[in-house]
């Protein structure tokens, strides 16, 4: 327990030290300094700088997980819940983001740092979103012939958006009910909503 303590504080000073200075301003002494653990504490966690910048990474997409989570569980209707789902991505998305500060531009810069490590998420993700195909299968609510597919492209088609939604690109100045209609026609009409 405590050792598992000791590791989220050091992720979490961490990732608070690289939102405010950058990752490469940050180094592993100013990490220890400040979560008030010698270094010799740090090094028994992490090899390197690179590995804590890997672990924070991993808990900024296991809390968006999380969060993916509780959409997927909540018992409302499965056409409803992919549109909550695909909102809450997003969302949380550009939270991350945005409570990182400068992180979020090592984010950006070192994106195949961060797409080795989403691995795990994304196929969780789309497990998530193809859980939900199939609900709104049996429930006949959504005619889905190849879940496994809709699901990938459902995932990717969201990944590929994220970039500009986090930057006010997607819906910019469209009043939020407009925007709301216009996915909801694109979502339902893609999955065979009947």
């Amino acid at each position: 327990m405590a050792v598992s303590k000791t590791r989220n504080l050091l992720v979490d000073v961490a990732r608070q030290l690289f939102a405010r200075k950058g990752v490469d301003d940050t180094t592993m002494n100013d990490i220890a300094l400040a979560s008030k653990k010698g270094r010799r504490t740090l090094y028994t966690y992490f090899k390197s700088k690179s590995d804590i910048y890997w672990a924070v990474i991993e808990s900024e997409l296991d809390r968006l997980s999380q969060e993916m989570e509780k959409v997927a569980a909540k018992d409302i209707s499965p056409d409803e819940k992919i549109l909550e789902l695909i909102y809450a991505r997003l969302d949380i998305v550009k939270d991350v983001v945005y409570r990182n500060g400068t992180l979020r531009a090592s984010f950006f810069r070192d994106i195949w740092t961060v797409e080795a490590c989403r691995k795990n998420f994304d196929k969780h993700e789309i497990l998530l979103y193809r859980d939900v195909l199939e609900e709104g299968n049996r429930q006949g609510v959504f005619h889905v012939e190849n879940v496994d597919l809709v699901a990938d492209i459902l995932h990717y088609s969201i990944k590929g958006i994220e970039a500009p939604y986090i930057r006010g690109l997607v819906g910019s100045g469209i009043p939020g009910e407009e925007s709301r209609r216009c996915v909801k026609k694109l979502v339902f009409g893609a999955l065979g909503k009947v």
